[in-house]
């Protein structure tokens, strides 16, 4: 699948997590990029995938930042060190590693409902980010897993062109979407910061990436 591709209704749906109703309603009143041709709504790749980064970039939920607890969310133990070059692998060793969070009850789907969504469209964010992200029947809280490259991963089609090396894997229950979308919004905006970034690659010990993490500066 390429930028220029164009996607249905029920694509988009699929990958933004939400009812083709709802995306049909963004469609109508010009919220998401959209054409029609005939009577048929489509929507071009590049401009859902713009779409959404802008969104997660300057995200209407930032003022709540603060009230977010990262250690909610995450532990040290998941965080962890990937060894790989391709997406794939990647996403399937970060996928094992959050299924063993007591949220998950289907380690399957989960990896399964994951690399789809990939497939579909990409969850790299630019700046080396990628944060791909699921809510599930089968997750009963938020939880998050976070993956640390050694390696650059270069097929995760970038718009920037940037090789991955951050990875934030969010899975969320369904009724979770406003704090799934905080969550999201949380990770882009503090991996803006360039020395976080660098750290981050340079840690030693999933606990040292874990107080980064936990840093309010």
């Amino acid at each position: 699948m390429t930028g220029d591709d164009i996607l249905t209704i029920e694509e988009v749906a699929k990958y933004l997590r939400v009812s083709e109703r709802t995306v049909y309603d963004w469609a109508q009143k010009g919220e998401i990029p959209s054409g029609k041709i005939g009577t048929v709504w489509r929507f071009k790749k590049i401009d859902i995938e713009n779409w959404v980064n802008d969104r997660l970039a300057v995200n209407k939920l930032e003022p709540q930042f603060g009230v977010m607890q990262f250690e909610t969310v995450i532990s040290p133990d998941r965080i962890i060190f990937l060894d790989y070059t391709l997406k794939r692998d990647a996403l399937i060793a970060l996928a094992d590693n959050l299924a063993k969070a007591p949220q998950v009850k289907n380690r399957q789907e989960l990896i399964h409902e994951i690399l789809k969504r990939d497939e579909l469209m990409s969850t790299a964010i630019g700046r080396g980010i990628a944060i791909p992200h699921i809510r599930l029947a089968s997750v009963t809280d938020l939880v998050v897993s976070v993956g640390i490259s050694r390696n650059d991963i270069t097929d995760f089609q970038t718009l920037d062109d940037e090789p991955v090396r951050l990875l934030f894997m969010i899975a969320a229950a369904y009724n979770q979407h406003a704090y799934y979308l905080q969550t999201l919004s949380f990770f882009s905006a503090k991996l803006k910061n360039h020395e976080l970034r660098a750290s981050l690659i340079k840690a030693a010990s999933p606990q040292d990436a874990y107080t980064l993490l936990l840093d309010k500066r």
